[in-house]
């Protein structure tokens, strides 16, 4: 076929997703996104169809990444509540150097684009809420391994983990203090686990 797109679509939608994540839906520009994915504005929007479009494409990307980090740690640790600590040690703190920005930009988009963009808006949302089921979904399985303290409710401790994942990061990135953070992380989980030895 003539019009066979001459670029790997995955590699440039995760170079956009870490300029995105990085300068914002509208600090990206388009001088920016040629740089970074090395397309002409002409092929950029005969790839994809608009900025908004990539950057769809780029918040899709973004949340498959984290939920792949999260499901490692799942794997290779000896609990369901002992991985999901390691995920937020890991995305909070281990990562904040090599990251664009310490900030979710699910969050940072919500934070930045407004009704004249309505489907980011509503993409972002979504997203959260599917990281909002992945975290029910482990602790539902901690709950059955017995590693939940109390009588709890997955549901409302996976709501009560992401605000506080988004605390943390925004204070991360306040203060710079990985220490503390760390030490912050670590009482979160304690405090909601029956485990003695969790980290």
């Amino acid at each position: 076929m003539a019009n066979v797109a001459k670029f790997n679509r995955e590699d440039v939608i995760r170079k956009a997703m870490l300029l995105f994540w990085e300068k914002g839906f509208n600090g990206a520009s388009t001088r920016d996104l040629q740089q970074a994915i090395d397309m002409r504005p002409g092929s950029i929007y005969a790839a994809f169809g608009s900025k908004e479009k990539l950057y769809s494409e780029a918040l899709e990307c973004y949340s498959k990444e984290m939920s792949d980090i999260l499901m490692r740690h799942i794997a290779e640790q000896r609990s369901p509540l002992a991985g999901l600590e390691r995920f937020f040690q890991n995305v909070v703190v281990d990562q904040r150097d090599s990251n664009p920005s310490e900030v979710c930009m699910l969050v940072k988009t919500l934070s930045e684009v407004n009704e004249q963009h309505p489907d980011l808006l509503q993409l972002s949302r979504e997203l959260l809420k599917r990281t909002e089921d992945r975290f029910t979904d482990i602790l539902q399985l901690a709950l059955k391994q017995g590693e939940l303290a109390g009588h709890p409710d997955p549901r409302m401790i996976a709501k009560q983990l992401q605000v506080q994942m988004i605390g943390l990061r925004i204070y991360m990135k306040t203060s710079g203090n990985m220490a503390s953070v760390s030490e912050l992380i670590a009482g979160l989980f304690k405090s909601i686990s029956t485990r003695s030895d969790l980290n």
